[in-house]
């Protein structure tokens, strides 16, 4: 009996948040599933197929959309990684005690609120009438109203803005643990600023890296409001096509098979991703 209590209070505390990833999580994915292999033969009738799977390679409009949006997603990673690095540098290394405190405080006040409130600030700012055009205006840079919204610069820093936490958060738990007598030492036997970034820096702090890349590409890849609202109706985001086959058209079957392909195919990018850094999935989560 003895040995049973402590698996039966393991399973206790797994319990709730295994009952969390089964229903809101498994199970409406294999439901997903289940409806992208529908096929409507008459009314309330269906077969199973898998053309809902073939339309995606054989539309280059779906296709490409993809291609686009996963492009434009490692391409706000990579600038979210090359913003947030030194910002988690200066957060773990260069600062201590309150000030330390204040400053990560700085990057998580902005998640106090929606994403869709902080896309709206964004719109305030770039719109033709907004904060931006008209500092330009009044300090003679532009001789009229400027329009920044609905092009991909725009979409771009919006994307980058509403990652940054996720991205700021690993890398400072990371580099937090580097101890600072190996810096010095690279120091003392001749290295530069350069070669202890290369050679120290950034391979100590890689799982950092590639977790925080993880998080960042699949929550871009999978945004909905930051694209349409900044980008506009030609925005061309692979989640509005999503949206359109379930919302505009009712067509609950092809939409469902773009949410399958959307998780499959980006999860295949991570892989790549992993495979490219020489990293193991277990060791970037652990």
């Amino acid at each position: 009996m003895r040995a049973d209590g402590p698996r039966l209070a393991t399973w206790l505390l797994l319990g709730p948040a295994l009952l969390w990833l089964v229903l809101l999580i498994v199970l409406p994915h294999v439901d997903m599933l289940l409806v992208s292999l529908r096929l409507r033969a008459g009314f309330g009738q269906y077969q199973t197929s898998a053309v809902h799977y073939l339309a995606f390679f054989t539309e280059p409009l779906y296709w490409r959309t993809f291609m686009r949006t996963a492009v434009m997603s490692i391409l706000a990673t990579f600038l979210t990684l090359v913003i947030a690095f030194p910002v988690a540098w200066y957060i773990a290394k260069m600062v201590r005690g309150r000030v330390r405190s204040l400053l990560f405080l700085a990057c998580l006040v902005p998640f106090w609120v929606s994403e869709l409130v902080r896309t709206y600030g964004w719109m305030i700012l770039l719109r033709e009438t907004g904060v931006v055009s008209g500092f330009l205006q009044w300090s003679g840079l532009a001789s009229g109203p400027v329009e920044m919204l609905y092009n991909d610069v725009a979409v771009m820093v919006g994307l980058v803005y509403a990652s940054m936490l996720f991205m700021v958060v690993p890398l400072v738990t990371t580099l937090d643990s580097l101890d600072d007598s190996l810096i010095e030492a690279a120091y003392d036997l001749g290295g530069n600023a350069w070669s202890v970034l290369r050679e120290i820096v950034i391979p100590f702090a890689m799982p950092g890296i590639v977790s925080g890349c993880i998080v960042v590409f699949m929550l871009s890849l999978g945004n909905y409001l930051t694209p349409v609202l900044l980008g506009g109706k030609d925005s061309m985001w692979f989640t509005e096509q999503i949206f359109t086959q379930f919302i505009v058209r009712f067509n609950w079957e092809q939409g469902a098979a773009f949410g399958v392909l959307l998780l499959v195919l980006s999860s295949l990018i991570v892989w790549l991703g992993l495979k490219l850094t020489r990293q193991s999935f277990t060791e970037v989560m652990r």
